[in-house]
């Protein structure tokens, strides 16, 4: 008699499981990811599912910065019983003084909270009480919503609490602290602070801050610096002054990066205001590496006036070790000044010039003549620098940053140059004078940008877009912003859809010939169908475009735009269509008001510093482009049921 047949087996299940591989060894790979990740990876089998919820009790850095949680997913993440947990990073926008006991650990050395608007100035006092090993701290927007208050004693505690504390970075008004009794909490500051920044502080309260004075026993008594180590300071301020330059100078004596900028709401008064003389008091013990001094025109068009090429000739002369200047509303210096730094500051990579009203081609035409490396320049509302300016400095082949935004004189020509930098990674042209055909450049040479910027060159037409993404080039792209082009429409976008490029950030605010079409082209949009499944947009901006009707509010809902973080509509759309979308996507950023998106607004007061752009992690990359990923894994509502 014939024996039964032995049953089929299914090929995978010979295969070895994920549940036969060491927990430890998944657990260690895990602890590697960010939480993102972590979530991602826990939804796709319940084996990582497992390890995921394992792990969270001893993850050494907690990292949320792309969402802004409810404690309601805070929760189940962020472990009470972690004691391994020493990095933590959360956008603390719907939170509140409630979460605190989930905030202030004591096993924290670096602690980054952003948007706390909503707490008030116990947040300090509990993060001084708790986290006695903090080395690194970051809160911005304290208290800034209406009933949230803040006192001074809550800045003591937070000083005298942390000891060991080497960074202490306040991104709000602290001018909201009673003035006469800030200096002396500051006695309290940890001997190890080498890195200090103020979101807002007057210029008296820094002076008062830095003097020698505070705190004297005796008339004869001279006292130390109250910080003797602080290597780094960045403040915004009132007035930049003499008084306060020659106080940073001389008591803050191990000083190697100044930056400082203000926003007057009227031209200062002498005894207010920088002049020759305070400028030659900086860097007087020739330390400095990094030197930024900006007079904004946010609030009323002021500048340094009483600052002229002398005063440069006499900073120059003590800086000739700085690697980096940024000078901002110097209305009054000439290019014999800028010539001056570049030809005296040998070791300069970095060159940031803002409203640099007499700056002209001149300065760059001998640069080859220099021994300079520049490998970041900016060069915002000069308006007197042409093509030519552009062409000298392209002789730099390391430089990576461009930022040419407002120069209303570079016109297609310089995108010739341009053309010429290998390793070029970001490129700001804002306002300039260009066409299709200068962009058309960009194709042939300049393959390694990350972020492109041509907000308001009106020339431009939807041809650019083809010229951008012509064949390969270009594929590194990631963002790309074509603000107030009024000739661009449907069709540019869907050149884009058709490239596969993976845009991560998409601005096209004040376009009015964009529509409901570009929408649905970017949701079915498929960079790699084997890798990436459905959009790779983190932040799309289309507050204002003209064709945005009801029909593009179905194709923002799950499940089109998985990654979609920050999203600019224009609410008179339908405004109950838009809080019907915020409703349903709560981890979804959505602003109607025309602000820009993406930014913590103390993040970047004035544009002086870009992005850093890193390599993604290969293994980073895959997980969050699993094929199973879904909006709802990466907010993780799914992970802890």
């Amino acid at each position: 008699m014939a024996s039964a047949p032995e049953p089929i087996q299914d090929p995978d299940s010979m295969d070895p499981g994920l549940e036969q591989l060491p927990s430890a060894l998944l657990a260690t790979i895990m602890t590697k990811l960010d939480v993102p990740s972590i979530q991602s990876l826990a939804s796709t089998c319940k084996t990582f599912r497992s390890c995921a919820t394992h792990m969270l009790s001893f993850l050494p850095n907690f990292h949320l910065q792309d969402i802004a949680p409810s404690m309601d997913l805070l929760g189940p993440l962020l472990r009470l019983d972690n004691p391994y947990l020493r990095s933590l990073k959360v956008d603390c926008t719907r939170l509140d003084d409630s979460s605190l006991d989930f905030l202030a650990r004591p096993s924290l050395q670096e602690l980054c909270l952003r948007n706390c608007a909503d707490f008030s100035g116990r947040l300090l006092s509990e993060v001084g009480r708790h986290c006695k090993d903090l080395r690194f701290l970051y809160l911005s927007s304290v208290a800034e919503k209406r009933g949230r208050s803040v006192d001074v004693s809550h800045l003591e505690e937070l000083l005298s609490g942390c000891t060991r504390l080497e960074a202490l970075i306040l991104m709000f008004d602290v001018s909201i602290f009673l003035r006469h009794n800030f200096a002396r909490v500051w006695i309290l500051a940890s001997e190890k602070l080498i890195s200090l920044e103020i979101g807002y502080i007057s210029s008296v309260m820094v002076t008062e801050l830095l003097s020698s004075t505070v705190g004297l026993q005796s008339a004869n008594q001279i006292q130390p610096s109250i910080l003797p180590n602080v290597q780094k300071l960045s403040l915004s301020v009132d007035y930049i002054t003499d008084t306060m330059i020659n106080t940073i100078s001389r008591y803050l004596t191990s000083l190697t990066s100044l930056d400082l900028r203000d926003t007057p709401i009227m031209e200062p008064r002498m005894a207010f205001d920088l002049t020759n003389s305070g400028l030659q008091q900086i860097n007087a013990r020739g330390r400095l590496k990094h030197l930024s001094l900006v007079r904004s025109q946010e609030i009323a068009p002021t500048y340094f006036k009483r600052v002229n090429d002398l005063g440069i000739l006499l900073m120059a002369d003590k800086c000739s070790s700085v690697e980096s200047i940024c000078l901002g509303g110097f209305c009054q210096v000439t290019d014999s000044g800028y010539k001056t730094i570049l030809h005296s500051c040998s070791k300069l990579c970095k060159l940031k010039v803002f409203h640099g009203t007499h700056l002209t081609d001149l300065v760059f035409h001998d640069i080859r003549a220099t021994s300079l490396s520049l490998m970041h320049v900016s060069l915002r509302w000069c308006n007197l620098i042409t093509n030519l300016a552009v062409t000298c400095l392209t002789s730099n082949k390391d430089i990576c940053v461009l930022d040419l935004r407002d120069c209303r004189n570079l016109g297609d020509e310089s995108l010739r140059a341009i053309n010429e930098l290998p390793r070029l990674k970001s490129l700001l042209l804002d306002g300039c004078n260009i066409s299709d055909t200068g962009i058309s450049h960009l194709s042939k040479g300049v393959n390694s940008l990350i972020s492109l910027s041509v907000r308001g060159c009106k020339k431009l037409t939807d041809r650019f877009v083809s010229y951008l993404f012509d064949g390969n080039s270009n594929r590194e792209l990631r963002e790309l912003d074509l603000s107030n082009l009024p000739n661009l429409s449907d069709t540019a976008v869907l050149i884009l859809a058709k490239s596969r490029t993976p845009i991560s950030q998409l601005r096209m605010r004040q376009c009015p010939l964009i529509g409901d079409t570009s929408v649905m082209a970017l949701a079915s949009m498929q960079v790699d169908e084997n890798v990436w499944r459905g959009s790779t947009l983190k932040l799309l901006d289309l507050y204002n475009c003209g064709g945005i009707t009801q029909l593009s509010f179905r194709w923002l809902k799950k499940p089109y735009f998985p990654r979609l973080r920050w999203l600019g509509v224009t609410s008179s759309v339908n405004r109950d269509m838009v809080d019907a979308l915020a409703r349903s996507r709560p981890y979804l950023s959505v602003s109607c008001r025309g602000e820009e998106l993406g930014a913590d607004q103390w993040d970047d007061l004035y544009d002086t510093y870009l992005q850093d752009y890193e390599e993604v992690d290969e293994l980073e990359q895959w997980l969050l482009g699993g094929e199973n990923m879904s909006d709802d894994e990466m907010e993780g509502d799914e992970l802890f049921e």
